[in-house]
């Protein structure tokens, strides 16, 4: 049975010791401070591929993931080493969450060689088996499918292993989304469905495109339980992707978490996003930007203080920065390259 959970609300009602100090039970200083990070890695590797687009480094599409980091370093943070990720087209971010390199990211979406696809794969299709990254899917819900098909071979092999799947508002209006749910759980498959409600589809609002817009409830039908989650808090998208990725790694079969998150940009680098106004954008900035909020609690905690943190931002944006030339300096695939990764030979 689907069941609402408004968590930063819920988080803050109880009260302990570490609550008084950080406003978040049971979240280590480690934790915070690697959550902080890596989110604001992810933001800088945003903006400079942004720049890089907009030079023509970049070609084709590009989905920017601004403002929506804390969904993935939350749900990254509950798995464990084995567990497979799979997601749509937004995707730069997941790649980095599962300890992909920057600079192999990098050079994937400038088409270079050295990129993670060897440049044949660009921004919105790259791969890492080694990291149990599956991809970046073009195709809107495609990858839901697969992801279901990978917790199958995990339940096959009796291994233990949970994945973590990937979708948008918009994709949850798929048909292969339902008949992905439908067998994940016929079969119990160990998959955590994850919902990125960023509120527009492209550019169509939620409202107008779905009847029922409460997306954590979509597998009530299927007897699958979700929750709906506050997707620009850390703390409390790792509390319930932790529940959620142990009831499938359990054996209990899968899970729907929706997050109620953000995105910044226009859906792609092509859209000007004017279908919302800049005031509701600069809103959720001021109030709700996933960064600005795990730094506060790192500030109230007393585990970093503004120099700190400045320290870190200037340390990644120098990764950022290596990233970018390690890039622009990487050569461009062979035309013989057509002709490789096309065809394996059982």
């Amino acid at each position: 049975m689907a069941t609402k959970r408004t968590s930063s609300a819920a988080s803050r009602s109880r009260s302990n010791s570490s609550a008084k100090k950080s406003g978040k039970p049971g979240i280590t200083k480690d934790q915070l401070m690697r959550w902080h990070r890596d989110m604001l890695l992810m933001r800088r590797f945003e903006e400079k591929a942004g720049q890089l687009y907009g030079m023509g480094l970049i070609a084709g599409f590009c989905h920017l993931y601004i403002g929506q980091e804390a969904v993935v370093v939350g749900v990254q943070a509950a798995l464990e080493e084995g567990d497979q990720v799979i997601t749509g087209y937004r995707d730069h971010a997941h790649m980095l969450a599962t300890g992909m390199d920057p600079k192999g990211v990098m050079a994937e979406l400038t088409g270079r060689i050295d990129g993670y696809s060897r440049g044949k794969g660009g921004s919105m299709h790259m791969f890492s088996r080694e990291k149990q990254f599956f991809g970046g899917h073009g195709i809107v819900g495609a990858q839901v499918a697969i992801g279901a098909g990978l917790a199958f071979a995990d339940r096959y092999k009796g291994n233990k292993r949970v994945c973590a799947t990937y979708f948008g508002d918009g994709a949850a209006n798929q048909g292969q989304v339902y008949e992905s749910f439908n067998m994940a759980k016929l079969w119990s498959l160990p998959v955590v469905f994850i919902i990125e409600n960023n509120r527009y589809a492209m550019g169509t609002v939620v409202q107008r495109a779905s009847s029922e817009i409460h997306l954590y409830k979509r597998g009530a039908s299927f007897g699958i339980p979700g929750e709906e989650v506050d997707g620009m808090d850390v703390a409390a998208v790792h509390d319930a992707a932790r529940r959620a990725v142990a009831h499938a790694r359990s054996g209990d079969g899968p899970f729907i978490l929706e997050m109620k998150t953000y995105r910044y940009r226009g859906h792609s680098m092509s859209d000007p996003a004017s279908y919302r106004s800049r005031e509701e954008v600069n809103q959720v900035r001021k109030n709700r930007d996933p960064i600005d909020l795990a730094r506060k609690l790192i500030l109230d905690a007393g585990y970093a203080d503004d120099e700190g943190l400045k320290q870190i931002d200037k340390d990644i944006k120098a990764i950022i920065s290596e990233a970018a030339d390690f890039a622009r300096n990487s050569p461009e695939p062979d035309a013989s390259e057509l002709y490789t990764d096309v065809l394996i030979e059982g």
